[in-house]
């Protein structure tokens, strides 16, 4: 039987690779999941996990007497961070689940390749290259999976969605990326079976896997699966509108405009700022996405560059986007302008300190930015005190 090998990588060879190898000894490395299934699919690989049968201590032991930097991120779960010239890789001890509750594992340190590989989630991330010759590893049917564009869970899904339920997510994620066709049967009977378990789960763990899963190129086949099979509806049940994504996408596309897994939420719900706030604090969006999230509820208006100045850029090239209308050339390169006087100019004109300043110093604004920022404005002034 001919060893599957992967082919010549220039990260495999790169120094920093080697150095980390290198010091970890013979056969105490493998690249792990997600930089061997990458590379035989020809795509980028951004990071490099390597699988190590050497405990914790050793591995920072080794990785220090080679004078690279170890630095300990997940020792509870045997993860060492390993720094090399710069770049960084993910060196973890072979495990073994001892408990797992839906949302965490316990978890034992093995000498076990095939075991350790039992534990991922899917097939296609269960594949171990050597790094010093390139053989694949592959006990569960990853490379025939991979192949075929199939996302299909290791051994029985319900036993790997109740290790973890953020499987579920994972699942469609993965399918929406790396899968060909109707998602695997097994796998979505099981996902659709186990929907109710995602509530189970932190709102920063199912926020961090619906951004990735709208940043893919296409996920409308893939969530319009999932809206058909009630999994997103213990979470996210305000979602409406599968086609006015659709057209935003096409939108996207036809514009060039970057991918914003914030605006593509929005066109999935209604375009209410109420429950655009709610879903905001229930994903546990930064303050800054909240705002830009809510400020998506409203429709373009005829003015950009105010919509722009009040809501900021964002905003305003959203709500064209998800209007479906041509980009407005106005927006690129345009920098927010400062307002140009300040409560001092309202107060030379005779006003008196206090909050009528301030009162009359917003009608200034509001009137500078509707007249399009001009760089003369003592009228405004001058109108500011005797109508603001």
């Amino acid at each position: 039987m001919t060893v599957p090998i992967l082919p010549e990588q220039p990260w495999l060879s790169a120094p920093a690779t080697r150095a980390v190898v290198a010091a970890l000894g013979s056969g105490n490395a493998r690249i792990v999941g997600g930089a061997v299934r990458d590379a035989l699919l020809g795509l980028p690989v951004q990071d490099v996990d390597i699988a190590t049968p050497l405990a914790p201590g050793e591995v920072i032991k080794r990785l220090t007497a080679a004078r690279l930097k170890a630095v300990p991120t997940g020792i509870a779960h045997g993860t060492i961070t390993a720094v090399a010239l710069g770049h960084t890789f993910e060196v973890t001890t072979l495990r073994r689940d001892v408990a797992t509750d839906g949302r965490h594992a316990t978890v034992a340190f093995s000498t076990e390749w095939r075991e350790d590989a039992a534990r991922r989630d899917f097939t296609i991330n269960a594949l171990y290259a050597d790094p010093d010759t390139r053989e694949i590893s592959d006990w569960f049917g990853g490379l025939g999976d991979l192949e075929a564009r199939r996302v299909r869970f290791i051994g029985d899904p319900e036993t790997r969605i109740a290790e973890d339920h953020l499987r579920i997510l994972r699942f469609f994620r993965f399918h929406a990326r790396f899968g060909r066709g109707e998602p695997d049967a097994e796998g979505l009977a099981a996902c659709t079976a186990h929907a109710n378990d995602l509530l189970a789960l932190s709102r920063e763990r199912i926020r961090d896997e619906v951004s990735k899963l709208l940043a893919v190129v296409d996920p409308v086949p893939v969530v319009g699966t999932m809206l058909r099979a009630g999994i997103l509806a213990p979470v996210l049940s305000e979602i409406a509108d599968l086609d006015r994504l659709q057209r935003l996408i096409a939108t996207e596309a036809g514009q060039g405009a970057p991918v914003s897994w914030l605006r593509r939420l929005a066109a999935l719900l209604p375009a209410d700022p109420i429950v655009l706030e709610d879903i905001a604090i229930r994903l546990r969006l930064s303050n800054v996405d909240r705002r830009r999230l809510v400020a998506m509820a409203a429709p373009a208006g005829p003015d950009v560059l105010a919509e722009a100045y009040w809501d900021g850029i964002d905003a305003a090239r959203d709500r064209r986007l998800l209007a479906g209308a041509d980009a407005d050339p106005r927006l690129a390169g345009w920098a927010r302008p400062k307002l140009p006087a300040s409560g001092r100019a309202l107060i030379a004109r005779g006003l008196t300190p206090g909050p009528e300043v301030s009162h009359k110093l917003g009608w200034f604004e509001r009137q500078w930015v509707a007249a399009g920022f001009p760089a003369e404005f003592d009228d405004l002034l001058d109108r500011a005190v005797r109508e603001g």
